[in-house]
């Protein structure tokens, strides 16, 4: 037993000096996947802040006025330009200097005065749908609250609507779409950086002919498989630390799951990606080949997560193939440990499957490192 655990460890400090002994890819393993974590928490948001639009006000009335203090007033609105017709105003939406096109018709006041629907017509940038229903959305609520103020200063003394909507978000009470998105790209990041590593460690060794001399020696492939795949779970740890830390402090993300939950899904995780970067090695002959393989692997994977948009949105068959991506599992998990409060029992769904593609692709691995030249 000292003497197997001696062979590891032997094979292990090997990697680990392969892999730092370079100062570039020391920088190369810490400065990208920080980089990579604050610009996509920025950039990859569903947020609409700034909705510019074209105002064609034909009314010019005291109602008009106030209902483009309210649009403006709200904080995402901005008016980029004013227009006497839909004609002028649409140069600039082709253009997309511009998302809507907002048009208050001629007799706005006096239809809402005598009790008239008071049409407002909207014309939106449908070339982005997802962005033009937000801003729609938005729109509706500016309305509702002018709808409001309207019959509060006219109609004081008639009995509120039979029903109201009370909303309220659990778990992420503003609905703020970087509460959901950075999470995920806990797991996502750490996957590229552990399967580069472990994909590149037996492509490595047959790229320089030391491969076949490794095969003779007394390791084992079980042995082998360890050596290899140790140094990226543990790199690929500290990078999940860090990564971690900048979800929490600096985009300010709460966390309400318990530490164990959050350690074990990170843990079985990493495993699971050295063990799919470990596959790809074994087949590869080159280390070219096995980083185009694990690109080959990571960009499906990242679209079939649910990061970006929800599995239950997916066609059937697709939905039945994402169950093979433990990318899936890690971002499920990671947005119930950090917005749920999710304990170790809850995320067990999660976290045997990922146990599971772990099992069987470093089995898979080692059993073809002899029987692949």
């Amino acid at each position: 037993m000292n003497n197997i655990l001696f062979r590891i460890l032997a094979l292990i400090q090997k990697e680990l000096v392969a892999i730092f002994k370079d100062p570039r890819s020391r920088f190369v393993l810490v400065g990208p996947p920080i980089l990579q974590m604050i610009v996509f928490g920025y950039a990859g948001t569903f947020d609409l802040n700034n909705v510019p639009y074209v105002l064609v006000d034909k009314s010019h009335s005291s109602e008009s006025t106030r209902f483009i203090s309210g649009l403006n007033g709200s904080g995402i609105f901005t008016c980029v330009a004013t227009a006497g017709n839909i004609q002028q105003a649409r140069p600039l939406l082709n253009a997309r200097q511009t998302l809507l096109i907002i048009q208050i018709p001629q007799h706005f006041q006096r239809n809402l005065s005598t009790g008239h629907p008071a049409q407002i017509q909207v014309i939106a940038d449908g070339r982005n749908s997802n962005t033009a229903a937000l801003a729609i959305g938005y729109l509706n609520e500016v309305v509702s609250q002018f709808n409001a103020a309207f019959r509060a200063r006219h109609f004081s003394g008639q009995p509120p609507p039979p029903a109201v909507l009370h909303i309220r978000s659990w778990f992420n009470p503003d609905l703020l779409s970087r509460w959901q998105f950075v999470p995920a790209m806990i797991g996502l990041i750490t996957m590229l950086a552990v399967m580069i590593l472990t994909a590149m460690t037996v492509a490595r060794e047959r790229e320089q002919g030391t491969f076949d001399q490794l095969l003779v020696t007394p390791f084992t492939p079980l042995e082998i498989m360890a050596g290899k795949a140790t140094p990226p779970i543990l790199v690929g740890l500290g990078q999940s630390a860090v990564i971690i830390l900048i979800v929490r402090y600096w985009f300010q993300v709460p966390y309400y799951g318990t530490a164990e939950a959050i350690i074990l899904t990170v843990v079985i995780f990493i495993i699971a990606a050295a063990g799919m970067g470990l596959l790809v090695s074994s087949i590869s002959s080159t280390m070219q080949q096995a980083l185009l393989g694990t690109f080959v692997l990571v960009m499906p994977s990242a679209l079939l997560s649910g990061m970006a948009t929800p599995v239950s949105n997916m066609p059937r068959a697709i939905q039945d193939f994402t169950l093979l991506n433990p990318l899936r599992y890690d971002v499920q998990a990671s947005r119930e440990a950090f917005l749920q409060g999710a304990n170790v029992h809850q995320l067990l769904p999660d976290l045997i499957p990922m146990a599971v593609i772990a099992t069987v692709t470093l089995l898979t691995a080692s059993w073809l490192f002899r029987r692949i030249q």
